[in-house]
C-alpha cells in the first residue's frame, strides 16, 4: 500500500530528509500503538509529513496560488513553516487523499495548534523526536514521552520550540502559543 508513496518520497526528498521520513513514520506508527491512535494512519502521515520540505520557494508559493491559501504575517517571514502548509495541500489537491485527520496533522506538525488531536500530538512529536534526531534535550523529550506520556512530552516540546525561537529573536506562530495555552490550560 505504502510502496508508492516511498517511491514518490525519494524522488522528492533528498537522502536525509528521505530517512528522516521514514524515522517519522515509524516513531509516529510506535507512538500510535502505544497511546490508542490508528497506527496506519499515523505511519501514513508520518511518511507523507515533509513531502514539500525540498521543494523551492517557487514550488510552494505556486501551491499556495493553485490553491488559495494566504500566508499569514508570521509565515511569511518563516519559510521553515511554509513546507507543512504546502505537504498538506499537495496530498489533498494532488495526491486525492481526503483523510482530514491525516492532512491537518501534515499541516499543523511545524506548528501545532490548539485543541490538537491525538494524530496533530503523534505527528509532532514524532517528527521531533525522530530516532536521526541528535540535539541537546531530545533525550529529555524521549524520557518526557515514556515515563510522563503523549501530553507531558507536547507540553515540554512546544515550550523548547517557544524559547528557541525567543532567544534567536524569531516570531513564534500564533498556533504555537495557542497549542501551548491550550495544553497548560487543560
Amino acid at each position: 500500500m505504502y510502496q508508492k508513496y516511498i517511491e514518490l518520497l525519494q524522488s522528492r526528498l533528498n537522502e536525509k530528509r528521505f530517512i528522516h521520513s521514514m524515522n517519522v513514520a515509524k516513531k509516529a506508527r510506535e507512538m500510535a500503538e502505544k497511546f490508542g491512535a490508528d497506527s496506519e494512519k499515523a505511519y501514513f502521515a508520518g511518511l507523507l509529513h515533509d513531502i514539500c520540505k525540498n521543494d523551492s520557494k517557487e514550488n510552494m508559493l505556486q501551491i499556495f496560488e493553485e490553491f488559495g491559501i494566504m500566508l499569514d504575517d508570521v509565515q511569511k517571514t518563516s519559510f521553515k513553516l511554509w513546507h507543512s502548509i504546502a505537504g498538506a495541500a499537495y496530498i489533498e489537491h494532488k495526491l486525492g487523499i481526503t483523510d482530514r485527520e491525516l492532512i491537518d496533522s501534515v499541516r499543523y506538525h511545524t506548528t501545532a495548534r490548539a485543541n490538537a488531536t491525538l494524530m496533530d500530538k503523534i505527528i509532532y512529536l514524532a517528527d521531533y523526536i525522530s530516532d536521526e534526531r541528535d540535539f541537546d534535550g531530545v533525550d529529555d523529550l524521549r524520557r518526557d514521552l515514556e515515563v510522563g506520556g503523549l501530553d507531558l512530552c507536547y507540553k515540554s516540546a512546544l515550550k523548547m520550540s517557544i524559547i528557541e525561537l525567543c532567544e534567536i529573536d524569531k516570531p513564534v506562530h500564533p498556533d504555537t502559543l495557542n497549542a501551548y495555552n491550550s495544553t497548560v490550560l487543560k
